[in-house]
């Protein structure tokens, strides 16, 4: 049965008693072609452990099994988790765990499975895309690649550059991690039920190693974290405001006058390598 279709969509969801949930997020691609893009742009393999979030009815679920090696399908909604250990129990080699994947640990389920590393195909919940993107990024998990439906918005913040209204921790934690580059936009339409919003598919090469040297990467992450709290501060006044890091406005414009930046300048206008370079610097 080829599910994604809004009349057989709509059908599964009736004849199981269910409905699209709002407090998930639950917006069903019906589309068959998008899905095989998404697919086909994510570059499964025959040799991958493909890693699906939020598979939904298991439109893109069947795909994925068909060219994977392997695919672990994390769903939140225990009623879908259900649905999909029934309606693809002929795929044997499919794991579904009714997680939510912010909790679920990815990186020690690839320990304990011997998994070298996951490609991450996902149609995300909107509402709760950018904690799933940054737990990816900045976890431990071990990543081959991310190809991903999000809304539109946040696949334009994720390729913003220093400077522009888009530029925030996401864009900078995808710069430091992976290349970015949209697959396509998709309309409300092939959506049941439709979002008010444009969607774009896009897809992230992840790096052998981080493009800029840092000697300490998770300081670094903290410092754009504090810039981006409160971006209408000065760099200064807004990293000296974190409990966390606990350092000086003095020793926070001591750096910028040593890199050769405005001591009054904010954390939008900095570049991935100025913010690594002020983290070795701080330290």
């Amino acid at each position: 049965m080829n599910i994604a279709t809004p009349g057989n969509t709509a059908e599964l969801l009736r004849s199981h008693g269910l409905s699209a949930r709002k407090k998930y997020g639950q917006n069903f691609l019906v589309d068959r072609s998008i899905l095989e893009k998404i697919v086909d742009a994510a570059g499964v393999g025959a040799e991958d452990t493909v890693l699906e979030i939020g598979p939904g009815l298991g439109a893109m679920t069947q795909l994925l099994s068909e060219r994977a090696k392997r695919v672990i399908a994390v769903e939140i909604d225990k009623q879908l988790a259900g649905l999909l250990k029934e309606s693809l129990a002929d795929c044997d080699n499919l794991t579904i765990f009714n997680e939510d994947i912010l909790k679920w640990d990815a990186a020690g389920y690839a320990r304990s499975e011997g998994i070298e590393s996951y490609r991450v195909v996902a149609n995300l919940p909107y509402y709760i895309t950018t904690p799933i993107l940054l737990s990816l990024l900045e976890g431990e998990a071990p990543l081959s690649g991310i190809t991903v439906m999000v809304q539109k918005e946040v696949a334009d913040r994720m390729q913003a550059g220093p400077g522009t209204k888009d530029y925030g921790a996401l864009s900078l934690a995808v710069q430091y991690r992976a290349k970015a580059s949209v697959v396509c936009t998709v309309p409300p339409s092939c959506f049941l039920p439709r979002p008010a919003v444009d969607s774009a598919v896009i897809r992230l090469d992840v790096y052998p190693e981080p493009p800029v040297s840092c000697r300490d990467p998770e300081r670094m992450r903290r410092l754009i974290r504090a810039a981006f709290n409160q971006r209408r501060k000065t760099l200064a006044n807004a990293l000296s405001a974190d409990p966390v890091l606990n350092i000086s406005r003095e020793s926070v414009q001591h750096a910028l006058k040593e890199m050769g930046l405005d001591e009054l300048i904010r954390g939008e206008r900095l570049s991935l390598e100025e913010y690594a370079k002020l983290s070795d610097v701080l330290k």
